[in-house]
C-alpha cells in the first residue's frame, strides 16, 4: 500500500471513529436526559409503591358496600317473609345467624383487601427496582438487599412476574430499562 493509500484510508477510519463517537456521545446524552426523567419516577414508586389512602379507601368501600347491600337483601326477604306469615317463630334465631355470618365475611373481605393492598405494593416496587436495574445495568438483587429483601425471594417474583406477563408497572420497568440500557453498548 503506498503512502497516499494509507493516509486515505487514516483518514477515512479517522471519519468514520469520529462519527461514530459523535453518534456514543449522542446516545449517551440521550440516555441520561431519559434517566434524568425516569429515575425520579421510578425513586417516587420505590418510596410510595402502594395504593394511596383514598384509592385503599374506595376499594374497601366498594366491598363492602357489595357484602352489605347482599347482606341487607337477605335481611329484607326475611323480615317480608315476617310480614307476610306474621309468623315470628325463627326471625329472630335468623337475623342472629345472619349477622354472624356478615361479620365473618366481611372480616374475610377485609384480610384479602389489605393483602391485594400488600401484594400491589410489593409488584410496583419490584418494577420501580427492575427499572432501575435496567437503566444503569445494576443487579436487582443487590438493590434488593440494599432494602433488606431476600434475594431467593426477588427471584421467585421475578419469576412468576415473567410467566404471569407481570403488568404495566413490570413491563414499563423491565422494557425501558432494557432499551435504554443497550444503547450505548450497540455502537461500540
Amino acid at each position: 500500500m503506498g503512502r497516499g493509500a494509507q493516509a486515505q484510508t487514516r483518514q477515512l477510519t479517522d471519519q468514520q471513529l469520529a462519527s461514530l463517537n459523535s453518534m456514543n456521545q449522542q446516545f449517551l446524552g440521550q440516555q441520561q436526559q431519559i434517566g434524568n426523567t425516569l429515575v425520579p419516577q421510578f425513586q417516587s414508586i420505590l418510596d410510595n409503591p402502594g395504593l394511596s389512602p383514598a384509592d385503599k379507601a374506595a376499594v374497601t368501600g366498594q366491598s363492602q358496600g357489595a357484602l352489605s347491600s347482599a347482606f341487607d337483601s337477605l335481611q329484607q326477604s326475611a323480615q317480608n317473609r315476617l310480614a307476610r306469615t306474621r309468623n315470628s317463630a325463627g326471625f329472630g334465631d335468623l337475623t342472629d345467624e345472619l349477622a354472624r355470618q356478615k361479620g365473618i365475611v366481611e372480616a374475610g373481605q377485609a384480610q384479602q383487601n389489605q393483602l391485594a393492598f400488600s401484594n400491589t405494593a410489593f409488584q410496583r416496587q419490584m418494577a420501580a427496582l427492575q427499572g432501575l436495574s435496567g437503566l444503569f445495568g445494576v443487579d436487582s438483587n443487590l438493590l434488593g438487599r440494599t432494602l433488606g429483601i431476600p434475594a431467593e425471594l426477588l427471584n421467585v417474583r421475578n419469576s412468576a412476574s415473567r410467566g404471569s406477563g407481570g403488568g404495566f408497572f413490570s413491563a414499563l420497568g423491565s422494557g425501558l430499562g432494557s432499551t435504554v440500557g443497550a444503547l450505548p453498548g450497540a455502537f461500540f
